[in-house]
């Protein structure tokens, strides 16, 4: 059975850029969410296998939203994605429970790559 993603990036393009890497690459994305608010509920709906989340982003940044979701689901398994030059909140959000992080622009092997190990 497929694994089940669910997409965070407040940037559309982004998240159609992951969404076609990872349908390419057998992974179902079974839902989409523009900020850490949004992917907070997504995630409790959803319960999905693992979550690609975004750093920065509107009305909950993407920390906060690991927090959150780390709360309700502790064994929950969440990738961040940060643009270059974001190192201090990379180390805290690998802190705070995220599995790994991806940089932008996104390569393709690298997103496969992460997100296989995470779920392993």
């Amino acid at each position: 059975m497929a694994k089940r993603i669910l997409v965070v990036d407040d940037a559309a393009f982004m998240r159609m850029m992951i969404k076609d890497i990872l349908t390419k690459n057998g992974y179902e994305v079974v839902g989409e969410a523009q900020d850490g608010a949004q992917a907070v509920e997504k995630y409790k709906e959803l319960i999905p296998d693992l979550v690609t989340m975004d750093i920065t982003m509107p009305e909950m940044d993407g920390i906060t939203a690991l927090k959150n979701i780390k709360g309700f689901s502790p064994e929950a398994k969440i990738i961040m994605c940060s643009a270059m030059g974001q190192q201090a909140m990379v180390i805290d959000a690998i802190q705070a429970g995220a599995k790994d992080f991806i940089v932008k622009p996104f390569q393709a092997d690298r997103v496969i790559e992460a997100i296989q190990k995470a779920l392993s």
